[in-house]
């Protein structure tokens, strides 16, 4: 039966579950106070990462973030502020950085990701879109260090057990794959199984094409105000509209905890900040790359290649700093030594606001409390890569179907 359904939020997450319900035959509105031209779904590396099996909550990182705080230009940096949500946050982060919970949450990245890479490619398939990159070529983990390609084998070894294509490459192997630029790298772990895109081409795409199978698409709408009456979602109140809608979905990224409030839910989410600096002139670079000892990542895009990078933990906010864009020019330089981004593509860099939970995993499912509300957030680093596989499990959800794959590590309801 169709339904009246109201998406809020308009990123890779909120598009890809329009697009899906759609082909439901349910009735589907969007809604996002921006105007869907920018932020994280349009400054993202375009990873499709089968390998990013880790969770961002994992053994160290608190320790490690501590030691960076006060260096703003660090990959890892949380603004000291008085703050009791993000306290909370940093705490349940803390307590779900353990090896053992590390170990759960592996098979469910993968399968996510996995399931994710199968439906851009049946989008592409479908033609919906028309034609957009979608590319196989997998990522390059560069390394300088003995450290870095110890951590980064003991990451490779886990993936190969899951059956994930992993190769490791030497400095002639390298050469071989990248033969067009110096990189001062003593080797790379070469991930095949990933793939890469560029956002920039595929959102607009895919907002053109939910317009013409009529999905309403309301830009520059923020919601003021959410009803509930009886244990449902009766009513939504935007500064321009009223809404009363059948099911919601909450994909609003950064916002969604926000927005949880309004509901007197608790759903523990903090943004993290990244940056992106696009390099519109040839550089020579084929293969997406994580440069490890400069944590960014790098991505041939088309027209441009995409240098990106950092978590920034300073409240939802726009202020590019300065001092990180510079760091992720430096990162470049240092794997790239004849690639020097100018003053120029500094100054044009871009940032944007990433949802992070508390245990690195997304929140995929129904609320406990309110019947006809479907949470669809907090991916992370991982909202490109896992923004079809999501929209794909909110319409199975919403339709009363089986699921594509199992979903209880994501379940918005749980305890931290």
């Amino acid at each position: 039966m169709s339904k009246n359904i109201v998406i809020v939020g308009g990123g890779i997450v909120g598009l890809c579950t329009a697009y899906f319900l759609n082909k439901e035959g349910h009735n589907v509105s969007v809604i996002d106070k921006s105007d869907i031209t920018s932020g994280a779904s349009f400054v993202n590396a375009g990873y499709i990462t089968p390998s990013h099996i880790i969770p961002m909550a994992s053994p160290g990182k608190i320790t490690q973030g501590l030691k960076w705080m006060f260096n703003s230009a660090s990959p890892f940096y949380m603004k000291p502020r008085w703050d009791v949500d993000f306290f909370k946050w940093s705490w349940y982060f803390h307590k779900s950085s353990t090896a053992a919970k590390v170990a759960k949450a592996i098979p469910f990245i993968k399968d996510i990701n996995l399931l994710s890479f199968d439906l851009y490619q049946g989008i592409k398939d479908s033609g919906d879109l028309g034609d957009f990159q979608l590319e196989r070529k997998g990522l390059l983990m560069l390394y300088k260090t003995q450290k870095s390609f110890d951590h980064e084998m003991a990451v490779a070894e886990k993936a190969k057990f899951l059956g994930l294509e992993v190769k490791q490459l030497d400095k002639k192997a390298l050469s071989l794959v990248e033969p067009n630029i110096e990189i001062d790298a003593q080797g790379a772990i070469h991930y095949e199984c990933d793939g890469h895109t560029t956002p920039t081409e595929f959102m607009p795409k895919m907002l053109a094409y939910l317009k013409s199978v009529d999905v309403t698409i309301k830009t520059n709408e923020e919601v003021l105000g959410i009803s509930v009456s009886k244990g449902k979602i009766s009513e939504i109140k935007t500064n321009l509209n009223n809404y009363t809608p059948d099911e919601v979905v909450l994909a609003a990224g950064s916002w969604s905890g926000v927005l949880a409030k309004k509901l007197e839910m608790k759903l523990p989410l903090q943004a993290g900040k990244g940056y992106r600096i696009n390099v519109e002139r040839s550089t020579g670079i084929q293969m997406p790359s994580i440069l490890m000892e400069s944590s960014m990542a790098v991505t041939p895009m088309n027209g441009f290649t995409r240098f990106a990078g950092t978590m920034e933990f300073s409240g939802i906010n726009t202020t590019i700093r300065k001092e990180r864009v510079a760091a992720i020019a430096k990162g470049a330089s240092n794997f790239y030594p004849n690639l020097k981004i100018n003053i120029d593509e500094m100054n044009a860099a871009k940032t944007g606001m990433r949802p992070v939970t508390p245990d690195g995993l997304p929140y995929i499912g129904k609320s406990d409390t309110i019947s006809n509300l479907t949470f669809a957030t907090g991916h992370a680093m991982m909202g490109w890569s896992l923004g079809p596989a999501t929209g794909k499990l909110v319409s199975e959800l919403i339709n009363e179907q089986r699921t594509s794959m199992n979903i209880s590590a994501f379940n918005p309801n749980r305890k931290f």
